[in-house]
């Protein structure tokens, strides 16, 4: 393993002259006004230490107790579970690691160096001493402090906003791929069908008909298909034996062809005769062929007809889920906005009895439909990943007085009693590393702060309900 100066005992490389040392911490601008005094302090009782490109100086988890003041270099902090995704950067000038004044007690990455880097480390036993001989101290620290909550805070939240644009982009995927292939293979076959069916009826215009034997023709093909249905699995068997002996016993040429577009559709023998009795016995094969040609590119246009609706379905769920196109503020019908998120989760749904119990009198409510939807996104995941592929989801709106209420259950395990009063702060997580932050619960109180409401939860053994109240009139939700 490489070698780590901020945590050994000994600087690794021979330390600058106290007034070399001095002439880089002039450059920190956190420690700017100090006086040469104050600046001398730091140099003759700080830990001088370099360390080169590419080298683990801590890692995650070890305990921390030591500052550094970077005086040169670059140092980028990655946590194990978040690939080589920087929670942190460390760069010339700043202040890092355990800071007066600060609760931190062990690292939260892994440190390497971008490139060479210089610093100046002081072990937290000195932290008395540094405060006593420099007071303006204090106050440089507690502002490092803050910024660093915040940039940490804004990092975590922008990591769970990604991985939940990968999870609803991953849904979606797999929700657009089914419609999407199903057009996509019956459109391909269609083109030949509709080849083959131009042929045929070119051929049946040969036969020399009289016009009320087309017309018995015509009205006969929107007799039956008025009357078909499709066949049961369990007689679809015998069905076909059927037709196929019919169409032998008629001299139609290669019968299995036939009989299968005719047994998807339940035409009967029935039906047959009555289209014999009609035609020239001469001209049957040929009638058969174009009907049944007729047939397949009619279902093959319905199935393309019912895909891209779906796709259509889905796209506009997208709209209505982001809200897009639309101002900030919404009259929102929560009924429908949840639908919105059920679809854009439904991949997640498999083996999951979802039921809706949606009251038709409750208004709608002026929010921002956008924020609404995250938190039901957070609420319905939460449930689904409780479930586990099985169980019973439910959801509820109804009115209580002047609220607004939802409800998600969900049939999964109760939530621990002991954890349950932490499980909205933030970076408070059950879940295994790397599969969540522990800020979608965080966020969705605070969208609900802010819309003047708030979430309640109340979980007993395969029974857990996260309840959402929201005012009904409420002029601004900011």
């Amino acid at each position: 393993m490489a070698t780590r100066p901020f945590l050994s005992a000994q600087s690794t490389a021979e330390p600058p002259s106290v007034p070399a040392i001095v002439c880089m911490l002039r450059s920190v601008p956190t420690l700017d006004g100090l006086s040469d005094r104050d600046y001398t302090w730091l140099a003759t009782h700080g830990l001088y230490s370099e360390s080169p490109p590419d080298t683990l100086i801590f890692e995650e988890h070890e305990p921390c107790r030591t500052l550094h003041i970077v005086l040169s270099g670059e140092i980028q902090v990655r946590r194990q579970n978040t690939g080589v995704f920087a929670v942190f950067v460390g760069r010339a000038g700043q202040l890092t690691g355990k800071l007066p004044f600060s609760r931190m007690k062990y690292y939260g990455g892994n440190g390497w160096t971008v490139s060479s880097v210089r610093a100046l480390n002081f072990d937290e036993s000195l932290f008395p001493a540094m405060l006593q001989a420099i007071p303006s101290m204090t106050q440089r620290c507690v502002s490092v402090l803050l910024d660093r909550v915040r940039e940490i805070t804004r990092l975590e939240q922008q990591t769970e906003k990604l991985t939940a644009l990968g999870k609803l982009a991953a849904n979606l995927a797999h929700e657009l791929n089914n419609p999407a292939s199903a057009a996509q293979r019956t459109a391909s076959t269609l083109l030949a069908d509709l080849r083959q069916f131009g042929e045929l009826a070119f051929h049946l215009g040969t036969l020399n008909m009289s016009p009320e034997e087309y017309a018995g023709i015509l009205g006969w093909g929107k007799r039956v298909r008025q009357q078909t249905g499709d066949a049961l699995a369990l007689q679809a068997a015998d069905h076909e034996d059927a037709l196929t002996r019919w169409l032998i016993a008629a001299g139609v040429p290669e019968p299995w062809r036939i009989a299968p577009v005719l047994t998807e559709f339940a035409i009967t023998p029935e039906q047959l005769d009555e289209l014999a009795g009609i035609v020239p016995t001469v001209a049957l094969p040929q009638i058969l062929a174009v009907f049944t040609a007729s047939l397949r590119v009619e279902r093959m246009a319905a199935t393309v007809i019912g895909s891209t609706a779906r796709i259509f379905d889905l796209i506009t769920a997208i709209k209505d889920y982001s809200y897009m196109d639309q101002a900030p503020m919404q009259d929102v019908d929560l009924a429908y906005s949840l639908e919105n998120t059920l679809a854009m989760l439904q991949s997640r749904l498999a083996g999951i009895t979802v039921k809706t119990t949606f009251d038709p009198t409750l208004p709608p409510i002026h929010a921002y439909g956008s924020e609404l939807n995250q938190v039901w996104t957070v609420l319905l995941e939460n449930a689904i990943d409780a479930l586990a592929g099985s169980g019973l989801l439910r959801l509820v709106t109804l009115c209580s007085g002047n609220m607004a209420v939802v409800e998600i259950w969900n049939s999964g395990p109760m939530i621990d009693p002991a954890i349950r009063s932490r499980i909205f702060e933030p970076f408070f997580s059950t879940k295994a590393p790397g599969a969540g932050l522990g800020l979608g619960l965080d966020t969705a109180q605070r969208i609900v702060s802010r819309h003047s409401g708030f979430i309640t939860v109340d979980s007993k053994p395969e029974s857990t309900c996260f309840q959402v109240r929201l005012p009904i009139n409420h002029a601004g939700a900011y």
